[in-house]
């Protein structure tokens, strides 16, 4: 295919169907929410809506992963269909021209329906979130509940709904600007940040008892932890986007060496085109060595501050749960981490790392909002003296 015969990087025309079909795949979990909890109250029925939109949520993040792992990215070089039609079915002479020009190149009839599938799931998860945007204010007008008797307001499900629009629109930029590393990172945050707002209404809906209280030097430690694992998810980002996983293959080591040639300013050079610098020219091997580097080190402080606050969380009862997450999360992280690097990137490594990333962010994201500082600078909960002294 000619650069004469691209398609245009934006065609709306089969925008309808897309978003059709994504709202016929809602249709399944709301039916299963309807039967599963149609005994429920309405306020029941909602918190059973937000987990199942959050579970989604999470597969979707998964799925945009093996998207990115596999390739597919730009199976589909337009947006929001494939070549101006609404599944690769009807662009199936455009996906095999391209793929003619090109064996090796990003279009194929498999990547074509990885990443279409994946915007149908996205559309999907939309529109559940739309739902439970109204299904809130029918709580709140309709039934005339007030926002203790709802289990929350409508206020976090209108933000959410306000970023899964960003996260759309991230989604078209991704495509549209050719797999930019800048942008395909921010899109990664964004569906950890999705994942967030979805968990948090989780919570909210469904405890009514109040944060626990916590020394203030361990919710310090708290806050930095997660601003800690925040950097590292973007570092991941980096990584990934950048293909520089494998710039490294062995450990503790990189390349035989405890520092081996790196190039900072390059590799940290964010708004560059793929595998370019700023300039136009080839990144460096010594670039994305350092992408992979700053990673590693940035995993060894994330361990070892999240790992002393899944031990110090686990003597407070309330939070132990999620303690012993963070700690399983954790272990999760350094065993695919070590997978990806001395196995050569196995994809199903690499999912679960991804997974295991989301699952961290979506811990610590519970632990922050389900617990404060005490006000007299002691928890006010029954620990462990031993874990909680000076």
């Amino acid at each position: 295919m000619t650069p004469m015969d691209a398609p245009a990087l934006y065609n709306l025309s089969p925008l309808a169907e897309v978003l059709l079909t994504g709202l016929l795949l809602a249709c399944g979990p709301l039916f299963w929410v309807w039967l599963r909890h149609r005994r429920s109250s309405p306020v029941g029925r909602r918190q059973a809506l937000t987990l199942v939109t959050l579970f989604l949520t999470f597969d979707l993040v998964l799925f945009g992963a093996f998207t990115r792992l596999t390739d597919s990215g730009l199976g589909c070089p337009d947006w929001p269909g494939c070549y101006g039609q609404a599944s690769p079915i009807g662009a199936q002479v455009q996906i095999a021209a391209a793929h003619q020009d090109m064996p090796t190149g990003p279009v194929s009839h498999g990547k074509a329906w990885v990443e279409m599938v994946h915007r149908y799931l996205a559309t999907a998860v939309g529109g559940l979130i739309v739902v439970g945007l109204v299904w809130s204010v029918a709580l709140r007008w309709r039934h005339g509940l007030n926002r203790a008797e709802a289990g929350d307001g409508v206020l976090w499900p209108a933000l959410t709904l306000v970023w899964v629009c960003l996260q759309g629109a991230f989604g078209a930029l991704t495509v549209t600007m050719k797999l930019f590393p800048a942008i395909v990172t921010l899109h990664l945050a964004g569906g950890v940040v999705l994942l967030l707002l979805l968990g948090l209404q989780v919570q909210r809906q469904s405890t009514a008892r109040g944060a626990v209280e916590l020394p203030r030097a361990w919710r310090r430690l708290l806050l930095a932890g997660a601003l800690l694992l925040a950097l590292q998810i973007l570092l991941g980002g980096w990584v990934s986007t950048n293909y520089a996983v494998l710039a490294c293959s062995s450990f503790p080591t990189c390349q035989g060496q405890w520092w081996p040639d790196m190039n900072f300013a390059q590799g940290f050079e964010l708004w560059r085109p793929l595998g370019l610098q700023a300039q136009g020219e080839p990144i460096s091997f010594a670039a994305l060595t350092a992408i992979h580097y700053v990673h590693r080190l940035v995993a060894g402080a994330v361990f070892l501050v999240l790992g002393c606050l899944a031990w110090r969380l686990s003597a407070v009862e309330r939070l132990r749960r999620l303690a012993a997450w963070l700690a399983a999360l954790l272990g999760l992280q350094l065993l695919t981490g070590l997978s990806n690097v001395v196995l050569g990137w196995p994809l199903v490594a690499a999912l679960a790392h991804t997974g295991g990333a989301a699952g961290l962010a979506l811990v610590m994201g519970c632990l922050v909002a389900a617990s404060r500082a005490s006000p007299g600078g002691s928890s006010s909960v029954s620990v462990s003296a031993s874990r909680f002294s000076a």
